[in-house]
């Protein structure tokens, strides 16, 4: 009689609130997920993490020193990838950052220079949008990382000092133009001669990775790698 009626209350709430997939809306998945494994499956890998001068690094290229750059996945309009983002920032789908950012860590355990980095930093956001949002997605997906690569996350380290507009319509000029003395490095000490990690949700023009990375590598010794969940192909 309880095991029923616990059964019939746990089918009145996903009626109410349906648990479903953010990249295919399926209902169809465990109740800790946030996408459905046929969605996990079929996301499109870049395999970046295992080539060198791969076309996230060659954004960089002439602009900022790293040591290795890469996506996991390719973003295109209308895309699995694209509706996992638009869930993670804008309908507060924490359990799909999460478990995507585990997803991410199970891509670069095959990454052959996993082992030299030291910490992962995510992409701060200004505070005013983190109390809009709640949350750091890049954050998140760093959590997810973390459980699966052991590597520390570092969360104070970095801060964005001033709120940008949006950059989705920007060409890359306006854009690096738009990310000028918008970060700094609050915390050095803990960064000095470390191989910290950058990550983020999407990579386009790279102009706010390169602004951040600007800061981080004034740092003394530090080396600087960076990994997103996308890269936006050009049209």
């Amino acid at each position: 009689m309880i095991k029923s009626l616990q059964l019939l209350i746990k089918a009145f709430g996903q009626l109410i609130f349906p648990h479903t997939c953010s990249a295919c809306g399926s209902d169809t998945l465990h109740p800790d997920a946030g996408v459905c494994s046929s969605c996990l499956y079929q996301l499109p890998l870049t395999g970046y993490h295992q080539q060198n001068g791969n076309a996230v690094e060659e954004i960089f290229w002439g602009r900022i020193t790293l040591q290795h750059a890469a996506a996991c996945c390719f973003f295109t309009k209308k895309s699995r990838v694209q509706s996992i983002m638009h869930q993670v920032k804008y309908n507060h789908r924490k359990d799909a950052a999460l478990q995507i950012g585990e997803f991410m860590g199970h891509q670069l355990l095959s990454a052959s220079w996993l082992p030299d980095v030291d910490l992962l930093l995510p992409m701060p956001l200004h505070k005013k949008r983190l109390y809009q949002r709640g949350y750091n997605q890049a954050s998140l997906l760093c959590e997810g990382m973390e459980s699966v690569i052991k590597i520390p996350l570092l969360t104070t380290a970095i801060s964005r000092r001033n709120e940008t507009i949006s950059q989705t319509s920007q060409q890359r000029s306006d854009r690096w133009e738009n990310m000028q003395n918008v970060f700094e490095v609050s915390e050095p000490d803990k960064l000095a001669g470390k191989h910290v990690l950058l990550v983020d949700d999407v990579v386009t023009t790279g102009a706010t990775l390169e602004a951040m990375g600007e800061q981080l590598l004034r740092v003394p010794e530090l080396k600087l790698s960076i990994y997103c969940f996308a890269y936006t192909l050009p049209h």
